[in-house]
């Protein structure tokens, strides 16, 4: 057994069970994740609307990670795929690129999720209904009735939603929070901690979108940055300039925690992966293939906003170093009682970078050698060489990722908008209603952008106008 695993090809949820004792060894983690699985409940709906395509993609992709036992699609009408998600694709073949199977019946004792209209359901495990209306998206149980009007909606608010039934069928399936399949649970993107049901006349359409960003990172969190940006509505993705950054080569573990890693790109560089997803789906990428550092120098033709996903506080404490005008940073929690944590930085701001993370950069976690799971690989032969980088990688999962990134992509949406600029947000996808947000005094957004495509307007509720950033400056309209 100990010869089976290592750091690379841990699967980072297994790890969770074997971190808190739950799991005896690494196969009895394992074990556990291929009893877990989700039905999915296809309406009318998805057959005819992009958001409806999005949330079921997104919900394919992010749950088949960690559910093992299988993401099985029940009432899919094929036809085209709308999503930007999947451009030139039935939509069945682009379900079962992701991990998706196609079925007649509901497996006995799964719990289920339903995207579009569906009636008819008679289950005794948990159902939720995705929703989604404006910027907020979140799940509902579909025994509570209900959910929002699922038109004229930001393009981020459909993932959202299959980021939070991920985290609930996850969450019911560990056992380990008594409330899910019983709650609802979204999230405002527009205003992290309100109310996500209530309705808020102040959200925007988009109207505006970024055009050069600098993504560091391309783990967990900078592949949730990419399939997101794959979802705005751009008029012509060509115009988009994105900066790819990272010196990592996927292993067999990030499938189990980021949405562009699949198996058969094991060994191949993260920075090419990902470059060739969004090349198909239309957008222009320079790649840097080096650490992100204090060494790192950002040309003045360079995009000037960042979004970074990396996961060491060295890194992060250089983040001001290169230049930009703006970094929206993500984190995400680690260990068993973290790993569901996320939170949002962004600079400059009242701390710098440097004093938020140069005390952390010799922080080590929690020991946890001394669980059976690990007595176990010793005794299977695993050295301690071995043991010590296994018990150093985290506990991760990709619907935390997700929805951290999605937070994190709308604030530079949100002060494109006129909205408030947040310095930090922070939250756990156990409890999405208690996300606290510090707001901040800041200028119009600095990087360039570009007008979204025009909405296909369907009934909806009235928003917002919003007007153009100032262009008084060379920087904005060039850089």
């Amino acid at each position: 057994m100990g010869r089976n695993v290592d750091q690379t090809t841990l699967h980072r949820a297994a790890k969770y069970f074997m971190d808190s004792g739950k799991a005896a060894t690494h196969a009895a983690a394992m074990d556990l994740l291929q009893r877990f699985g989700l039905t999915i409940r296809a309406g009318a709906e998805v057959a005819h609307f992009a958001a409806h395509q999005t949330a079921l993609l997104t919900l394919v992709n992010v749950a088949r990670r960690t559910l093992l036992g299988g993401i099985e699609i029940m009432g899919l009408a094929d036809a085209p795929c709308l999503s930007p998600l999947a451009p030139d694709r039935m939509l069945s073949a682009a379900v079962c690129e992701l991990g998706g199977r196609m079925v007649s019946g509901a497996r006995r004792g799964w719990p289920s999720a339903i995207i579009g209209s569906v009636d008819g359901l008679a289950t005794t495990a948990p159902c939720w209904r995705l929703t989604w209306e404006g910027w907020r998206g979140g799940v509902i149980p579909v025994r509570d009735g209900g959910g929002l009007a699922e038109t004229d909606a930001m393009a981020l608010a459909a993932p959202l939603a299959a980021a939070a039934c991920a985290a609930e069928a996850f969450a019911f399936h560990a056992g380990d929070h008594p409330m899910a399949g019983r709650r609802a649970a979204g999230l405002s993107l527009w205003n992290p901690g309100a109310d996500w049901l209530t309705a808020d006349p102040t959200e925007p359409q988009l109207t505006y979108l970024p055009s050069k960003l600098w993504l560091i990172g391309l783990g967990n969190l900078g592949q949730a940055f990419a399939w997101l940006l794959a979802c705005l509505p751009y008029e012509d993705r060509a115009a988009v300039q994105l900066v790819l950054q990272d010196f990592d080569r996927l292993a067999p573990s990030n499938d189990s925690t980021s949405l562009l890693s699949f198996l058969p790109d094991v060994g191949r560089r993260k920075t090419r992966v990902v470059a060739e997803w969004l090349e198909e789906r239309g957008f222009e990428t320079f790649l840097e293939e080096r650490r992100f550092g204090s060494w790192t120098k950002r040309a003045a033709d360079e995009p000037g906003v960042a979004l970074c996903g990396v996961d060491n506080a060295l890194a992060r404490s250089a983040l001001e170093k290169p230049g930009f005008d703006l970094v929206v940073e993500a984190g995400l929690g680690a260990g068993t009682q973290a790993f569901r944590s996320f939170s949002m930085h962004t600079f400059p701001a009242s701390r710098s970078a440097e004093a938020l993370w140069s005390r952390q950069v010799a922080v080590t976690d929690e020991n946890v050698e001394d669980k059976p799971a690990y007595r176990a690989l010793r005794q299977g032969g695993m050295d301690e060489c071995g043991l010590a980088q296994l018990a150093s990688r985290t506990v991760g999962v990709p619907f935390v990722g997700l929805i951290a990134a999605a937070i994190a992509v709308s604030e530079p949406l949100r002060r494109l908008h006129g909205g408030a600029a947040l310095e930090l947000a922070s939250g756990s996808v156990a409890a999405l209603q208690d996300v606290e947000a510090v707001g901040m005094a800041a200028a119009p957004y600095p990087g360039a952008h570009l007008e979204a495509a025009a909405p296909s307007r369907s009934p909806g509720m009235a928003r917002a106008t919003v007007e153009r950033p100032s262009l008084d400056s060379p920087r904005d309209s060039q850089q």
